[in-house]
């Protein structure tokens, strides 16, 4: 028997159903989402306050590529400066950081590829003849808030702030 050759009160019943059980199961969709993590990243050892301190947000088959996810930037601030990346979907991931002095949108080069400006890693993962591996760098971002400590770090010019007088 097709739809329209049912009686008018089974149509109305099985229409009613599917009303009151969509709310039902927007609440179960809803549920099931995961919540998104704040990362707050301090930003030590920056040596002036001049250009942005950039920092990418990268799963692993992005590391070190550029825009490799979620990027942020903020004013350069000597000593330490804070950067907050919002929204992140609970997962592991790699920080990598820069500190663009001369405000040009990319790390700056000298000889054989070393980097001019400032660069980091989370967890402080190691730079040795090149970068670091992501297992070394790799945190893993939990639903809510939570802060790393990221030191930057030069090859060229001084290495960190001027010494307090």
């Amino acid at each position: 028997m097709r739809r329209s050759q049912q009686p008018a009160w089974k149509r109305h019943r099985a229409g009613a159903c599917r009303i009151a059980l969509a709310p039902l199961a927007l609440c179960l969709l809803s549920a099931a989402a995961p919540w998104e993590g704040t990362l707050v990243i301090h930003v030590g050892n920056v040596r002036s306050a001049a250009g942005r301190v950039h920092a990418d947000l990268c799963p692993e088959r992005t590391f070190l590529k550029d825009g490799c996810g979620r990027s942020v930037e903020a004013p350069a601030v000597p000593g330490t400066t804070i950067v907050t990346i919002a929204g992140v979907p609970p997962g592991r991931y790699a920080v990598q950081l820069s500190h663009d002095e001369n405000g040009n949108g990319r790390v700056d080069r000298g000889l054989f590829g070393i980097p001019k400006e400032g660069v980091g890693f989370s967890n402080d993962a190691p730079i040795r003849f090149g970068p670091p591996k992501f297992a070394d760098a790799a945190i893993d971002v939990r639903p809510g808030s939570q802060t790393i400590d990221v030191r930057m770090r030069y090859f060229s010019g001084p290495s960190g702030p001027p010494a307090p007088r």
